[in-house]
């Protein structure tokens, strides 16, 4: 707009080149008020002429440095400096021009109007670089306000153009909404129409697929690709048809699509099985035309079916796909295709049965026919079991190349098994032998079957559990077993009648005990029943008791002599309980247990009291207590459950009580019935049975109890409860009696113990309790003698040893009871003693 250079044309430049680098060097001169105080004449120099202020002032652009004079302080020092200042060739006014103060001055006047002119001519000197640098200023100022002119003026253009910008603005914003509506607007209608062709393409989907599935040949049609596509796209059409129930036509159009999709599926359904008969039929005629060998009736009966299995299997896939049940679908219900497909499976199942099955029975009839397993149940289960494993493995392939997933597989697999069962099954039912029962339980359950009560691996998918199919004939043989086990616990244990060599005790026990020395054995103490070993080696732990065991065979003893001192139903007992542990239910085991060792026990009660009605109380209470000892024993090797006793109420006391009233006639008289209310009026409880380890707890504990009481009683009967209120009860001698008897029956108990029982331990403890009964019985009878005694008004000595001819009291009674029975020091002395004497043998002294 303005051309810069025009300014700075205004503005002379006047300092040369030359002389810009002396720029730097000029220095100010020093101000007068810095000068000394001591000079006291003024500053005289001459002022410099024109032409050097003018060559200064044009050295700068900017007014000249200021230079202070100071101030004359009398007129005789503003004469000497006006004189200095008037000084030819040295100030502004030249010598020549200067007037002299005698001639040109004639009064102050004239020297007044003198100096004044000087004094404007000096202002005037000292002011040129002023004016020029304010006459630069002006022109600068005059230069700006037209700078700022032409600024307004822009800014008003400006102005005016932002004005005309917003107005632009806003109607371009306008005409963009606008354009965004008829944009929106085209977008819906393209949705709209979009939806609408959408929506009609269900619709009109149609007509077509009715032609289509209705022309003749439509079976032909199956096998494509196409048909595939149809299906799906009618499955397309039916959701939305469900999805959309507002739709006016929705559910007549989706009823004739569901008609549509059944059949398409029914046409599938017609083809598969039409492929299977074609095939099946072509394998029956080769089969029919000549004898075949197994490697050719395996091709034919399997390779032949997998030639065009694959291509069927894809078929059927389109109504297996479309046979699951809804989500919210009740408990129990079939899919709506599902039909279809176990026509599927029903058809696939009759074909192969009609090839596979008589052959299966032909082969079955040949094993059962066989010498070797002919009459063994365990042989024939065992060949029978593999074959028709083998069978249902290769079938389970072949089903696997036909159809996706197992449902119907296993159906199919237990019809083939029919042939199997048909011979199994009675000679199950016949077999009368436990053992064998027990080993074809053992067979299935080990080799077919997996155990539940371990962690084992599940069975792996697109794999054979032929443990479902072999799971009948295990419940079979279960069910047999159960039933044999519950006959042998009748016959044998339950109704058993015991022979009189099986009551023959002590006798047998002595018999056990010679048989089972071994000879030249040297004595090492003179009592020799208390400590002699075991005849009859026992295991430490419970065992399984096998019939026909041979000796020594199985636990490195001779069993027959191990088991030769029990009773019959014990061995029995325990023979079930080992043969039919872990063969049942755990349920039906613990039900069994329970009832065999309940009936053991009887057994051994009854045999207890026979016992003791043949020969004394003594043995048949030792008989009991060693029996039930060895069937506890026996009972830690089985996982017995507790069980709780079944309660129940026994009604036929009130019927048998309203049968008696109504026959005498007085059913409605208040007294008969409130005397028959405690009679019989009321139903009783009845327990059905105690647990079995809590009854032989029981029972155990009650006959040793009278064990200890028996003998208790026999040596403390002289002091009974009434002995003290008999007329001449002599205390002194009924306690010597005491003394002496106990003398006698101790060595007696021991010798029955060790008659009976082999664990020191065991006799200990019974020794322990016959003297601790003794003692209670002496206590009572000491407290009942001082009392009578201090009735009597008679002294009582105190406690200690006292007289011969006094009563001891019960600490004195108990120290001498403990050296008699010597609870727990037989065993350790006649340990001892064998010791020393294996010593001395040793040692050769003996």
């Amino acid at each position: 707009m303005y051309d810069d250079a025009s300014y700075y044309t205004f503005i002379p430049s006047t300092q040369s080149q030359e002389e810009g680098p002396q720029r730097g060097k000029h220095k100010r001169k020093q101000s007068l008020l810095k000068q000394p105080n001591a000079d006291a004449q003024a500053d005289v120099g001459p002022l410099e002429d024109d032409g050097q202020a003018h060559e200064a002032g044009t050295q700068t652009i900017g007014p000249p440095n200021a230079t202070l004079r100071r101030r004359s302080q009398s007129y005789s020092d503003f004469h000497d400096a006006v004189r200095a200042v008037l000084w030819p060739g040295g100030g502004l006014i030249k010598a020549s021009n200067a007037p002299k103060f005698e001639e040109e001055f004639e009064n102050e006047l004239d020297f007044g109007d003198w100096y004044h002119g000087l004094e404007h001519d000096l202002l005037n000197a000292s002011h040129g670089d002023y004016q020029q640098y304010q006459n630069h200023l002006e022109l600068s100022q005059s230069h700006l306000d037209s700078l700022l002119e032409d600024t307004s003026s822009t800014l008003d253009l400006l102005s005016s153009l932002s004005n005309s910008f917003k107005t632009v603005q806003a109607q371009t914003t306008t005409f963009q909404k606008q354009c965004e509506g008829i944009l929106q607007e085209q977008n819906r209608m393209t949705q709209l129409a979009s939806n609408l062709d959408k929506n009609l393409k269900y619709y009109n989907f149609l007509e077509p697929v009715t032609k289509r599935l209705n022309a003749p040949g439509a079976g032909r049609f199956v096998r494509s690709k196409e048909f595939s596509e149809m299906l799906s796209r009618l499955d397309d059409c039916l959701e939305y048809m469900a999805a959309h129930p507002t739709h006016r036509e929705s559910v007549t159009y989706g009823s004739r699509y569901r008609l549509l999709l059944t059949r398409g599926l029914t046409l599938i359904r017609v083809h598969f099985v039409g492929g299977l008969r074609e095939i099946a039929s072509d394998v029956t005629r080769r089969i029919a035309d000549k004898q075949l060998n197994d490697t050719t009736m395996s091709a034919l009966l399997y390779a032949k079916f997998r030639v065009g299995a694959s291509e069927l299997k894809e078929v059927a896939q389109e109504i297996r796909k479309r046979a699951v049940l809804p989500v919210n679908s009740e408990p129990g219900a079939e899919a709506e295709y599902q039909s279809l497909m176990n026509e599927l499976y029903t058809s696939y199942s009759a074909t192969r049965g009609r090839l596979v099955i008589p052959l299966t029975r032909k082969k079955i009839g040949d094993i059962a026919m066989a010498p070797s397993t002919s009459k063994d149940l365990v042989s024939f289960a065992r060949s029978s079991i593999g074959y028709i494993k083998g069978v249902c493995s290769d079938e389970y392939d072949l089903w696997r190349n036909w159809f996706e997933g197992e449902d119907g597989i296993y159906d199919f697999l237990e019809s083939v098994c029919e042939p199997l069962y048909d011979h199994l099954r009675p000679r199950i039912i016949h077999e009368n032998q436990l053992i064998k029962l027990c080993e074809l339980c053992t067979l299935l359950q080990t080799r077919y079957l997996h155990d539940q009560d371990e962690d084992s691996e599940p069975t792996e998918p697109n794999h054979l559990d032929f443990s479902t199919l072999i799971q009948s004939a295990l419940e079979d043989a279960q069910t047999r077993l159960v039933f044999r086990t519950q006959a042998i616990l009748r016959d044998e244990i339950e109704n058993y009648r015991p022979k009189p060599e099986d009551l023959d005790y002590p006798a047998r026990n002595r018999r056990v005990s010679l048989s089972g020395t071994k000879s030249h054995v040297p004595v090492t103490s003179g009592r020799k029943g208390s400590i002699a070993e075991p005849t009859t080696p026992m295991p430490k732990t419970p065992m399984v008791v096998e019939e026909g065991d041979s000796p020594n065979g199985r636990w490195g003893f001779d069993t027959e002599a191990a088991f030769e001192g029990w009773y019959p139903t014990l061995k029995k007992a325990i023979w079930l309980l080992s043969r039919i542990y872990r063969l049942v239910n755990s349920t039906v085991f613990d039900d069994l247990a329970h009832q065999i060792v309940h009936q053991t026990t009887m057994s051994l009660h009854h045999a207890a009291s026979l016992i003791g009605s043949k020969s004394t109380n003594v043995d048949g209470q030792l008989f009991l207590i060693k029996h039930l000892l060895i069937l506890k024993q026996q009972m830690v090797a089985f996982d017995i459950e507790f069980v709780t006793p079944s309660v129940s109420f026994d009604f036929s006391g009130v019927t048998n009580t309203f049968w008696e009233l109504r026959e005498r006639g007085g059913l409605f008289d208040p007294r008969n019935l409130w005397r028959f209310m405690g009679g019989g009026l009321l139903p009783k409880v009845v327990e059905n049975m105690l647990d079995a380890k809590v009854e032989l707890d029981g029972r155990l504990r009650t006959v040793i109890n009278e064990f200890t009481s028996n003998f208790s009683t026999r040596m403390t009967s002289i002091v009974d409860a009434t002995a003290t209120t008999k007329r001449g009860f002599n205390g002194v001698k009924a306690v010597k009696m005491i003394q002496e008897t106990s003398e006698r029956e101790v060595p007696l108990l021991r010798r029955k113990l060790d008659e009976y029982l082999d664990d020191l331990r065991t006799k200990e403890t019974l020794v322990g309790a016959v003297q601790d009964q003794v003692l209670q019985n002496y206590e009572a009878f000491y407290d009942l003698y001082t009392a009578e005694m201090r009735s009597n008004g008679k002294a009582v000595s105190k406690k200690g040893k006292g007289r011969d001819d006094e009563v001891w009291d019960p600490d004195m009674f108990s120290e001498w009871t403990g050296g008699l029975f010597r609870v727990g020091r037989i065993g350790l002395e006649d340990e001892d003693e064998q010791s020393r004497s294996r010593s001395l043998s040793r040692d050769g002294s003996v």
